[in-house]
């Protein structure tokens, strides 16, 4: 009997928190209740190794079953029964303290299913925790002097892109099997990332990394567009790895480079074995449970779900396959099961293997998975937000290649489209935008998915399980019962309409119900966090944010306030010439065009500015201002919040608006003698400057960032934004769009009351000058002003 095999035995477990791994736990646990676990996770980069265990493996509803049966007892008897140490098989000693060592090296089994399983991870970290993890373990054994029975999880698909019979043998023992090195690969590979390090640093595609960096953030400030600059180098490199690693696996006939480096894993356990027994256990594509510990139970998408969704919502219509093929799948329960009877077997003297697959015995073809899911979701539609059916009603075939070129050609549309979208002058949430960036990275997930597929397309291998039928047929009839693993009951049309597809469109979270959806909405959500009593202070920026204004504006209201009419069309006129060239040099540089825009108030006089701009106040502020923003800042600060006002207009521009703000921070000019120079006193505050100057802010008073909100309108605000915890967009332009909807951030659409003037440059009013001024005393200050203007600029500068 199994149980009995493995009473009082001391299981060590690597890979816990993943989908088997998860499912080995909980499989032990109810089912040999006299063993222990020890299990080796990597800690986390803010959570220990425990704290991990707890959340990510007992918190799973893998444990539903077993916390019913114990009850109160559930957390005490885990404590008792498992063990966990930290450790990552990445690394060479795997990062273990000695006792940690000792104690998973003395452990009877040893079940290593700890693998990076993305099928297009870097060929490097591929290398390093696929090739060389199971074989750290092995050395650390060796060290230690001990000899535990090493069960090694791989995948059947080692066997590479091969057609018919593949059976339980080391690849070695195979016809045309191929002769590598994995020593060679191992220092090949780290080589690569090294060279393709090296290549990203030259000049030129530094310069482009900028310039892509700068095309997704626009001016956001030097800071951040340094980071991004970095973060798209870096990115580029392992990019440039994924694509090394498929292309070396392709030319040596696997699949993708999990497969390759599964396969040199193999060979290098068995060259390195030693006195270590060892026994390596070969699934096919593992999906949901069959019936343990429920069924359809799963974590996280597995190969096909995101096929089985893109088809849902309509999409996908085409499926990268033939009607004909064959797709190995085996629920995870039956791996578990099948991992837990070699171990209770024990170990023999010669490495041996098992495969757990369904292919050779009970064969699930392509066409019957696609006519069964668009039945399913015939009677189970997946339905939009408004209520209509989105589900695609046929599936069409396009062999192993043929979609992943029609999917880039699109992609190639959506991206240019989308760079296009970056460059018009559009304010706002537009819906066009975010659904265009949202199509661009949905049709980016599904190519990536269809170039997977396309690979395993090409594998029409039918793997033998002969060791394995053996194994179960020498089970006692209650183990049977117990830990099932044999294929051949799977009935596939009902596991995939009774089993797997409910679970699947559960985890993916879509609606089933024609109803449109109820309760408040996700920025309805959001509104109501920014509001929260809780929160400490509240930002905002002022132009297209408060007002449909700027400083171009505000200029020429100043301006033009105490111009005579000939000299107003002239100035106007003038103005609007101007205006490409100076939205140009604003979009390259918010703080050059601030220092050489503010240059022309060079004489104007402190006195007659601070008159003209209270007036300001009510001429141009308040008819393009934002009701609903206003509103806001009182909303904030009746919810107890203190605000500010964060903005590059002028401090003599905006200082009317101080009764509506706790702190005002706002760009400053020098004066001489009564009259500004034109020269700022500080940097203005935008893009990094003004998040470094909330931030004193907020120190000063003592605020916590995480509990502030910012308020802005520009991807130039970017720093400001990922300042605090509580980022809102209003009336954003594209790029902070798309940026925003990436993130979560709430998106805000202010607009003006109705009915108000919209000149294309507002104007003061004509001043009105007092009766006991004659004529020839105003002509003569009005020629003066127009003398000190310079760069034939006219000013009424007096």
């Amino acid at each position: 009997m199994i149980a009995d095999a493995l009473t009082g035995k001391r299981i060590a477990i690597t890979g816990a928190t993943g989908f088997l791994g998860t499912a080995l736990v909980e499989r032990l646990l109810r089912s040999v209740p006299d063993c222990e676990l020890v299990l080796l996770v990597r800690p986390g980069r803010r959570t220990d190794v425990n704290r991990r265990v707890e959340r990510e493996v007992l918190r799973n509803d893998a444990f539903e079953r077993l916390r019913s049966a114990w009850g109160s007892d559930f957390d005490d008897i885990c404590a008792r029964r498992i063990t966990v140490v930290s450790g990552d098989v990445s690394v060479d000693g795997l990062a273990m303290s000695e006792g940690d060592r000792e104690l998973l090296c003395n452990c009877d089994v040893i079940i290593h299913s700890a693998a990076s399983v993305s099928f297009d991870s870097p060929l490097d970290s591929s290398i390093e925790i696929n090739l060389l993890g199971p074989n750290r373990v092995l050395e650390a054994c060796q060290q230690q002097g001990t000899a535990p029975h090493f069960i090694a999880v791989s995948t059947c698909y080692v066997a590479g892109n091969r057609r018919g019979s593949a059976a339980e043998v080391f690849l070695a023992d195979t016809p045309f099997s191929m002769d590598v090195d994995w020593r060679a690969e191992v220092s090949a590979a780290r080589r690569t990332r090294a060279d393709l390090d090296a290549a990203s640093r030259t000049p030129d595609r530094l310069r482009r990394f900028h310039r892509n960096a700068r095309d997704e953030l626009g001016p956001a400030g030097l800071p951040l567009l340094a980071a991004k600059t970095e973060q798209l180098r870096r990115e580029w490199v392992d990019t440039e790895m994924v694509t090394a690693g498929r292309s070396r696996a392709s030319s040596l006939g696997w699949p993708d480079v999990y497969t390759y480096s599964k396969a040199l894993g193999e060979q290098a356990l068995v060259e390195l074995q030693g006195d270590v027994p060892i026994s390596i256990v070969r699934p096919s594509i593992i999906e949901s449970a069959f019936s343990e510990p429920s069924p359809g139970w799963i974590r996280g998408f597995r190969m096909a779900e995101p096929l089985f969704v893109s088809f849902a919502k309509g999409e996908l219509d085409t499926f990268p396959g033939y009607p004909e093929g064959v797709i190995d799948v085996i629920p995870v329960d039956m791996v578990a099961a099948a991992i837990i009877a070699v171990a209770a077997r024990g170990p023999v003297p010669e490495p041996e293997i098992f495969q757990v697959a369904s292919g050779a015995v009970n064969p699930l073809r392509f066409k019957v998975l696609t006519e069964t899911t668009m039945q399913w979701f015939q009677d189970h539609p997946v339905y939009d937000s408004k209520g209509h059916p989105t589900a695609s009603t046929q599936w069409r075939f396009a062999g192993a290649n043929g979609l992943d070129e029609q999917l880039d050609r699109a992609m190639s549309l959506f991206n240019t489209a989308e760079k296009m979208v970056h460059r018009l002058p559009m304010r706002g949430r537009n819906d066009f935008t975010i659904r265009l960036a949202q199509r661009r990275a949905s049709l980016e997930q599904i190519r990536d998915y269809v170039l997977l597929y396309g690979a395993y397309g090409k594998c029409e291998a039918l793997y033998e399980i002969e060791r394995t039928t053996e194994l179960w047929e020498s089970l006692h009839p209650a183990d049977r019962d117990r830990f099932g693993f044999d294929p051949r009951v799977i009935d596939w049309p009902t596991y995939i309409a009774d089993v797997h597809l409910p679970t699947v469109i559960a985890q993916a979270r879509v609606k089933t119900t024609p109803q449109p959806r109820t309760g408040p909405s996700r920025n309805e959500r959001l509104r109501t966090a920014v509001l929260d009593p809780a929160r400490h202070f509240a930002a905002f920026d002022l132009e297209n944010t408060l007002i449909a204004s700027n400083v171009v504006e505000t200029y020429a209201w100043l301006a033009t306030r105490r111009l005579d009419t000939a000299a107003r069309l002239r100035f106007t006129m003038r103005t609007l010439a101007e205006t490409p060239g100076l939205w140009r040099r604003d979009r390259r540089d918010r703080t050059d065009f601030l220092r050489y825009f503010y240059r022309r108030y060079k004489g104007a006089p402190v006195g007659q500015l601070d008159a003209d701009a209270a007036e300001m106040l009510s001429h141009l502020f308040l008819t393009k201002a934002f009701p609903a923003g206003l509103r806001r800042v009182r909303e904030h600060k009746a919810a107890g919040h203190r605000t500010v006002l964060i903005t590059g207009a002028l401090e003599l521009a905006v200082q009317p608006l101080a009764p509506l703000f706790d702190h005002i921070i706002a760009a400053r000019i020098d004066s001489r003698d009564g009259r500004y120079t034109g020269e700022m006193i500080d940097v203005p505050p935008t893009g990094e400057v003004r998040a470094q100057m909330m931030v004193d802010w907020a120190s000063e008073e003592g605020f916590d960032l995480a509990q502030g909100v910012a308020y802005a309108d520009a991807a130039s605000d970017m720093p400001m934004l990922e300042a605090v915890g509580y980022p809102v967009a209003v009336n954003p332009e594209t790029r902070l769009v798309t940026i925003a909807d990436k993130r979560g951030w709430l998106c805000e659409n202010w607009e003006r009351s109705p009915g108000g003037p919209r000149p294309l440059l507002p104007i003061a009013p004509p001043f009105k000058v007092r009766a006991s001024t004659d004529r020839l005393d105003r002509t003569h200050r009005t020629r003066r002003a127009r003398t000190a203007v310079g760069a034939g600029q006219e000013r009424s500068w007096r």
